[in-house]
């Protein structure tokens, strides 16, 4: 049969039939050969006396002796009660004495770190700021304008009118990592590689981070807040190879989801870096309320698309918003928001329209102000759309425009001195559509009106607000 092979046991190799040596006694005692092998320590913990044995003739003895194994011989004890009380190691202790138990180690477990909530860190009180698209195509003067409007809360400019990739779905797809689209004449589409319409995206949104810099290089601001399209919004917009929506999809869903996430922390890390800014970020989801409802139609335009529930909203809203690591608000246009959704997914703040009629006026529906009441009671303040997004017409007083803030306050029973912290007022919509002389006079008056929060009792003089 031959020799038997070596059997590996983890990193050792055991060879069968061989006994290995115990551990630390190879090679022999290095007292063997001595005449007294000297005291040795008993199991009990007393000491005891190995005696030389004395049969040299016994082959056996003898080389247990030499291996310092040789037959323990204590001292014999007359007494059974002390020989009781030395084999159980308590040989120093006399009867009726009482022994202290040894000293127990106690590992107490490692305190638990308290869980993240997030960045705890918040804009300046009686800031103002815009929604964020502006009217032109030239992003140098959006954003100087924009950081000498807006000091305390300037936005990056989107200037949709410079056309495809400038658009708000357009630029977040260029913000997509491993995902790339293109446009086809009915939306965005998913397509295999970034081409030019990519490509456009990206090189825009460069552009506008460019002059945003240098806005800021002047204006030095503590705080700027960036905007782009969330998750639900996106794939709503977006379609699949085949023409359906990326919603219809749960595992593009969340594919999508993903790379915006990653795609969007590397631009919020790139806008700090470049501006020495804390950074806001803004999610739109303008259509968040038709994905929940059900109400978006297929690509046939003979059904509707699958109702999202509201969990799985707010999972995917949740997980974005965590990841970011920076303040992140919700905008949800029209008439109803869904404010009681969004204000359980970790949001730093929500954005509404404040001019809808479900909100101000006589026409406000107690649900609606109830759902505001609820985000002011839990401490999250709003970003009050009050400026109108085009030109009325007519003076407009920054005193007429603070009234309706005063008002909604006043009816929820909120202290007006505490809209400087719990509001920040911005134009009602985004100024694509505004002249480029209202877009400025709407962030002049959302300024105002950040200033008249800190100090309700001290309006501007109407000589020196109005037009």
């Amino acid at each position: 049969m031959g020799p038997a092979r070596p059997v590996r046991e983890g990193l050792r190799t055991r060879v069968p039939g061989r006994v290995a040596a115990p551990a630390g006694r190879v090679g022999g005692s290095r007292d063997a050969g001595r005449g007294d092998p000297g005291p040795a320590r008993h199991a009990t913990g007393r000491s005891v006396r190995l005696e030389p044995v004395s049969t040299p003739d016994d082959p056996l003895a003898a080389l247990l002796a030499a291996a310092g194994l040789g037959e323990e011989k204590s001292e014999p004890a007359d007494d059974p009660l002390a020989a009781a009380l030395a084999a159980a190691g308590l040989g120093d202790v006399t009867p009726g004495e009482t022994v202290a138990p040894e000293p127990r180690i106690q590992v107490s477990a490692a305190p638990e770190e308290p869980e993240d909530e997030g960045p705890t860190e918040r804009w300046p009180a009686g800031a103002a700021s815009g929604v964020g698209s502006l009217p032109g195509t030239d992003p140098r003067e959006a954003a100087e304008t924009v950081a000498g409007e807006l000091p305390l809360l300037p936005h990056l400019p989107e200037l949709p009118a410079r056309g495809v990739g400038a658009d708000p779905v357009g630029r977040a797809a260029g913000l997509l990592v491993d995902l790339a689209v293109e446009v086809v004449p009915t939306a965005w589409r998913v397509t295999a590689r970034p081409g030019k319409d990519h490509r456009r995206a990206v090189d825009l949104l460069r552009s506008d981070l460019d002059a945003l810099d240098e806005a800021c290089d002047r204006a030095r601001p503590e705080w700027v807040k960036v905007q782009v399209v969330g998750p639900w919004t996106l794939v709503a917009s977006v379609e699949l190879a085949s023409g359906h929506r990326v919603l219809t999809d749960h595992g593009a869903v969340r594919e999508f989801a993903v790379s915006l996430t990653e795609g969007l922390r590397a631009h919020v890390a790139e806008v700090a870096a470049r501006t020495g800014a804390h950074v806001v970020v803004q999610l739109d989801e303008p259509r968040l309320a038709a994905v929940l409802a059900g109400s978006l139609p297929t690509a046939s335009g003979y059904g509707t698309v699958r109702a999202v529930p509201e969990p799985e909203a707010q999972d995917t809203l949740r997980d974005m918003i965590s990841a970011l690591r920076v303040p992140v608000t919700v905008r949800v246009p029209g008439d109803r928001p869904p404010l009681r959704l969004l204000r359980e997914v970790g949001v730093a703040g929500l954005a509404i329209d404040a001019t809808r009629p479900s909100i101000s006026g006589d026409t406000a529906v107690p649900a609606a102000l109830d759902a505001v009441g609820e985000v002011w009671d839990a401490g999250l303040p709003l970003f009050l759309g009050l400026v109108p997004v085009r030109d009325p017409g007519r003076p407009l007083e920054t005193a007429t425009l603070a009234r309706s803030a005063f008002d909604l306050a006043d009816r929820l029973g909120f202290d007006r001195a505490r809209l400087a912290e719990l509001a920040v007022p911005t134009p009602a919509g985004g100024l694509a559509r505004a002249t480029p002389d209202w877009a400025r006079r709407a962030m002049e008056l959302s300024r105002d009106l950040g200033r008249a929060f800190t100090d309700p009792d001290e309006l501007p003089d109407s000589e020196q607000t109005g037009r």
